[in-house]
């Protein structure tokens, strides 16, 4: 046997096509190609693959040693090649069995005496191989990662000879089973830590119950950055479906990957001098940005007008689409975006001496300039926009009276799953015909409405967003029908509106 084809994937955004490792041996002068597209890790792997076959007893084969990675038009980079090469020559060169190998998928990087190490990007080439109906070997640190996939035969190794004896049936590997359990969150932090607030705190219910984005604006010190670490204590846990995609993401990033913490909800919050390619994704090699890692979660971007506008506007079609397509001239990718926005601002450059009332030392051209940093698009996309003050010492002093997280917690979970038994989605990704169906107003309540539209200059997006936070509120309460009440609730959390007609 002079061809020998082993399976693997690549990584291509959180896609993982087959790469069919094919392997021949000519005759000739002793040589070793690689070709069909690979990187610089992926040519490196040669002398890899070499010193781990000679470190393990096998012979390496001196014949002219072609490897093609098919398809030819998909970039290879990495090291997860090395152990499908080392495979192919192998089985190429009758050392192992290769029809064994049709069952299989091979992923892993060769240390120079055969041991396996790990490789990034494992769980969608888990998913990959078991929608493919076949076993995945890898090293034995990737095992927990790819095992969260249930419908899949997982093989973890720690070295080749261990491969080469399952695959030649003298010593069977066992298959990995899961070790990962689903914990029990118990944070730290709790939303009875905040003392008076009531009306940020109303906000913050809401914007969980409905994952709509909120805006928080207020002087330094009023709790503003405490409110939005709280929110996380009284989100719904995440399903497995939506756990399994923000874990995928987590997989393919620079980050790492924590398996033990899978389920929980991811919460990002950059630094304001993140560029728009830190927030959307990009690079040479198309990584997910900020966003992507939020996805099904929480994206915190404190002291919100200090970030350049540029990069705010990138956020604009993310937020209406939940995703972000990033083109470069030799590939696209995309990669889901579905966060919840959660910003804080000052409302103007003074701090502590400013505020929203007449106090406000900044001269009229200051105020403009500093919320001219946001643009008028941008804050369409912020459901809730909320004045957050300052609260008197006498209140500071006193012990907290307000609701715990857990019981906030309930009243979301409610109203989550009632959104979910009866539009199959959270009231923020609402459709417009969802909006006419789900949404209808009374005559009194339209008028209301056309009323605040016309005196505030709203846009139809406005509009709808009205609407579906009005219809949170309504969910909250256990009621079928949006009232004069819900929607005269939802105008109070317009606070950029009357700032900027001030």
């Amino acid at each position: 046997m002079n061809l020998a084809l082993v399976y693997s994937r690549t990584n291509d955004g959180i896609n993982a096509p087959l790469v069919t490792v094919e392997v021949h041996l000519g005759n000739g002068l002793p040589g070793f190609s690689i070709v069909g597209l690979p990187e610089m890790a992926v040519k490196e792997s040669k002398d890899r693959v070499r010193a781990a076959i000679i470190n393990s007893k096998f012979d390496f084969p001196a014949k002219r040693i072609t490897v093609n990675l098919a398809p030819a038009d998909i970039p290879k980079d990495g090291g997860r090649f090395d152990l499908p090469i080392a495979l192919g020559i192998l089985a190429a060169s009758g050392q192992i069995t290769e029809k064994s190998l049709s069952h299989y998928e091979f992923i892993g990087e060769l240390a120079l005496g055969g041991q396996l190490r790990s490789v990034k990007g494992v769980l969608p080439t888990a998913y990959a191989a078991s929608k493919a109906k076949r076993s995945l070997f890898l090293p034995i640190e990737n095992a927990e990662e790819a095992s969260l996939i249930k419908d899949l035969s997982v093989y973890p190794a720690s070295h080749l000879l261990q491969i080469c004896a399952h695959l030649s049936e003298t010593e069977k590997l066992l298959p990995h089973s899961s070790s990962v359990e689903t914990i029990e969150i118990n944070y730290k932090i709790d939303l009875n830590d905040v003392k008076g607030q009531f009306q940020a705190k109303r906000a913050l219910e809401i914007a969980a119950a409905g994952s709509h984005n909120l805006l928080m604006v207020g002087q330094p010190g009023t709790g503003k950055t405490m409110l939005a670490s709280r929110l996380a204590t009284i989100l719904p846990d995440m399903s497995e479906q939506e756990a399994l995609e923000s874990a995928t993401i987590a997989s393919i990033s620079d980050q790492g990957f924590d398996v033990e913490n899978w389920r929980l909800r991811p919460i990002r919050d950059p630094h304001h001098t993140a560029s728009g390619v830190a927030l959307v994704g990009g690079g040479s090699k198309v990584r997910p940005g900020e966003i992507s890692l939020a996805h099904n979660g929480v994206l915190f971007l404190d002291e919100l007008v200090e970030f350049d506008r540029r990069v705010l506007d990138v956020l604009r079609e993310p937020l209406e689409t939940g995703k972000i397509t990033i083109s470069r001239a030799a590939r696209q990718a995309s990669y889901p975006a579905k966060f919840q926005l959660i910003a804080a601002m000052n409302p103007c450059p003074a701090g502590k001496s400013c505020d929203f009332a007449a106090n406000c030392e900044c001269s009229l051209e200051k105020r403009r300039k500093h919320r001219s940093k946001l643009s008028a698009p941008f804050l369409d996309r912020i459901d809730l926009q909320i004045e957050v003050l300052q609260i008197s010492r006498e209140e500071l002093q006193k012990p907290s009276d307000s609701e715990t997280s857990e019981t906030v917690r309930a009243r979301v979970i409610k109203a989550r799953n009632r959104q979910l038994s009866r539009q199959g989605c959270a009231n923020n990704v609402l459709s417009n015909k969802d909006i006419e169906r789900y949404c209808n107003l009374s005559k009194t309540d339209e008028d209301l409405l056309g009323q605040i539209m016309e005196k505030f200059r709203l846009s139809a997006r406005a509009y709808h967003r009205i609407l579906k936070v009005a219809r949170t509120i309504a969910d909250l309460e256990d009621s079928e029908h949006i009232n004069t009440k819900h929607i005269s609730e939802t105008i109070s959390y317009r606070a950029m509106d009357k700032y900027n007609n001030s």
